[in-house]
């Protein structure tokens, strides 16, 4: 591996077994959340037909402002409408201009079930465009993204299918899948400062970057950035009753915290809002790389990582109080 052309890369735009999910409540007087059915259960099968469709040749490296972006875009909408999954605006896209360019945000919502709790709401999102090309290999220049970031889209759209099936939500959700990610973060930067002027009452942000591949030499199945930030980390092990998530010495060395669009909505809210990723330089070598291709993602790791979390996603929404802070809190 060029670990120093390959660590540029990430600095520059950190883009970048099936399992049955345990719960571990916390009040079990309050709060207590059911156990998923196996019905409800993320599938390796579901997550790869997303993300082989977000990453094929066909969208063209879903460079922001092309016609394979769009197609994602329709993809992403048609799968909110299909699981009764609502528009947060009028409509699903939350539309800006990139320097003469159409973009958009892609925006649901599912509302909380419970009166007061409902007005409190958790963000769970992922950037769902990509670079478009890149150096050619093999007369391949189509850069597809499917572990930047069509894995953690296909996460994110799993959770939100299972949300909107489940209902388990006191808090409100919005699923915010964000373009022009690769062009400096600009989709959740307008994001975060449109929710930000609307004065939503944010309680945390959770956002799920390149989880394609798992790590073989962690004692824990995903970093969180910004890992001293907040307790975000340890709530999540605690609420999961596991080791999920842990500390990552490459995102502190490189700051990785502010490279992926958790970091707009920390700089609007000034509240725990974090990223969740499984891909650091040890185990990847196609970042930004033609290669970067449907099959060279494990999908039963991606499922028992979304399997696995699911869990936390649902304490995060039916605490009593916001448990998740920032450290200086």
């Amino acid at each position: 591996m060029k670990k120093i052309g390959f660590l540029l890369l990430l600095i520059l735009s950190f883009g970048c077994k099936s399992s049955t999910v345990i719960i571990n409540n916390q009040n079990p007087s309050e709060n207590v959340i059911p156990k998923a059915s196996k019905s409800d259960v993320v599938t390796s099968e579901k997550l790869k037909s997303i993300v082989s469709f977000l990453a094929s040749d066909e969208l063209q490296g879903r460079d922001t402002g092309s016609e394979g972006i769009e197609k994602a875009a329709i993809y992403i909408e048609n799968s909110f409408k299909q699981n009764n999954i609502k528009s947060y605006f009028k409509t699903y896209r939350d539309s800006f201009n990139l320097k003469g360019v159409d973009a958009y945000n892609i925006v649901g919502f599912i509302e909380g079930n419970d009166e007061i709790l409902k007005n409190e709401v958790v963000i769970i999102g992922a950037h769902y465009d990509h670079i478009g090309s890149a150096k050619k290999v093999n007369d391949d220049v189509i850069a597809n993204g499917a572990n930047d970031n069509a894995a953690g889209t296909s996460g994110v759209l799993e959770i939100a299918n299972y949300f909107a099936a489940s209902k388990n939500n006191k808090r409100s959700i919005i699923i915010a899948l964000f373009s022009a990610e690769e062009k400096g973060l600009k989709g959740s930067e307008h994001l975060a400062k449109k929710l930000k002027e609307q004065n939503i009452n944010l309680y945390t942000m959770l956002n799920f970057e390149m989880i394609g591949v798992p790590f073989t030499d962690r004692p824990y199945d995903a970093f969180v950035t910004g890992y001293d930030l907040s307790n975000m980390s340890a709530k999540i092990n605690e609420y999961t009753n596991s080791n999920l998530t842990g500390f990552s010495e490459v995102s502190k060395k490189y700051d990785l915290f502010k490279h992926s669009d958790n970091y707009a909505f920390y700089q609007e809210f000034k509240l725990p809002c974090q990223t969740i990723s499984s891909c650091d330089l040890s185990n990847y070598d196609y970042y930004h790389h033609v290669d970067d291709e449907a099959d060279k993602l494990d999908y039963n790791h991606m499922a028992s990582l979304i399997n696995k979390v699911i869990p936390a996603i649902e304490s995060m929404c039916n605490t009593p109080t916001k448990e998740i802070k920032m450290s200086n809190e």
